[in-house]
Order: C-alpha cells, then structure tokens, then sequence
C-alpha cells in the first residue's frame, strides 16, 4: 500500500517526509493555486524533497491531444518518475488511450462512480482515484463506492491499474480503504498529521518519563 501526501506545501511535505514512510505527492490544479507561485517552481522543489518517489501531476487542457502535450511538457520539466493525472471525462478517455499508446504512466483523476474508475483502469491507467469525501457529501458512501471500483479491478484482473483513493474528511476512511488492500491513499497533511495526534499515547509517554526519572534522575539510558 502506497502513502502519499495531497498536498503542494513544501514545508509540510518535507517534514512528513522526514517522519514518515513516505511514498510520493499528489497535487491537483486547485492544490497548485493555494500555493500561489509558479507551479513549475513548487513541483520542482517538491521533486527535490522526494527525489525518485512518484509525483503526480494534473493536465489542465480540456482536449485529449492538449492534454497528451501538457503530459509530454510535465514530464519534460519533472522526470519519468511523473504520473500524469487526467480527469474521467470523454476528452479524459481520448487522452489516456493516446497516452497508453505513448507508453506515458497516468491516472485516472476526478472519479465519482464505478464506471468512471473501471473504464480509466480500462484505458491503461495505473492508477485510479475516487474522490471519497466529495462522493459522502453527494450523498452517496464514499469508501463503498472506491471499494466497489478496487474489487472490480482485482476480480477483471486488471493487475496494471489499482486505486490511489484521494480527498479525505478523516482517518477512518483512510483505514476502511487500507484493510480492503487498495494500491494507494494519497492524504492531505492535516489528516496525516491527526493520524499522530493521540493524547493516550502522549500521557504514556509522559508517564514513562516520569518513573524513570523516579528512578535515575533526569537521564536516559545513555546517561544510567
């Protein structure tokens, strides 16, 4: 299972990466524009903390052949490494069969129902992304219907593609698709960081540190 983080904030990424088993970013047009620089620049100095971790990019052009050369001006700039992020609209499909021809990895983004994901995993993407948050608020339940598309996937044998489930209201979710065996999660860095955020685990801690000092002083095991 792949972790990554859904996020363009390099701050943030780069201090994730250094705590976490980290396994690449996800960014989205939307993500980019909170950053509000150059978004060459920001995926750039993003591909730097990562190094050779995937790092997925989306294509804003709404016809397949603009699409195919934003791909090839992306992966240009950013490396092989670089996962092209193309939405499942009929200009979306067009584009991922003329990428598949080109040997170009991509995903297929913006999925709200099954057909949209089996379709894209179809096409030859290698990944698959429902939006489970925004698929809860359209009243439907996010995590039944990515687990609907992961079980499709698996049960055709389409052993190319898998999920990267995106868009996130809390880690429950996050969990419920991680023990159903998907191929990834890409997560925002405030639900990573509430995943650590346990005053359970800290009042135990506290509490360790508390007898042993009780017992040695105020050292560790370095210092007994």
């Amino acid at each position: 299972m792949k972790l990554c983080i859904d996020s363009a904030d390099t701050v943030k990424i780069r201090a994730l990466y250094e705590m976490l088993p980290v396994d690449g970013v996800s960014t989205n047009p939307t993500i980019l524009a909170r950053a509000n620089r150059n978004p060459y620049d920001v995926l750039k100095e993003i591909r730097e903390i990562i190094g050779e971790d995937e790092l997925f990019v989306q294509a804003v052009s709404t016809e397949a052949e603009k699409m195919v050369h934003e791909a090839e001006r992306i992966l240009s700039a950013l490396g092989e490494r670089t996962l092209i992020k193309i939405p499942c609209v009929p200009e979306g499909y067009k584009a991922m069969k003329l990428l598949s021809e080109r040997h170009i990895r991509f995903i297929g983004t913006a999925v709200y129902t099954p057909m949209q994901g089996i379709l894209a995993a179809k096409c030859g993407a290698e990944y698959v992304a429902p939006y489970v948050n925004r698929i809860d608020n359209m009243g439907y339940d996010g995590v039944h219907v990515a687990g609907v598309i992961h079980e499709a996937i698996v049960t055709n044998k389409l052993t190319h593609s898998g999920l990267l489930a995106a868009s996130f209201k809390n880690a429950q979710q996050v969990l419920e698709l991680i023990t159903l065996g998907v191929k990834g999660v890409t997560v925002s860095p405030d639900i990573l960081e509430a995943m650590l955020d346990n005053a359970s685990v800290d009042a135990a801690v506290t509490q360790f540190q508390k007898d042993f000092a009780g017992l040695c002083g105020p050292h560790t095991m370095l210092d007994c």
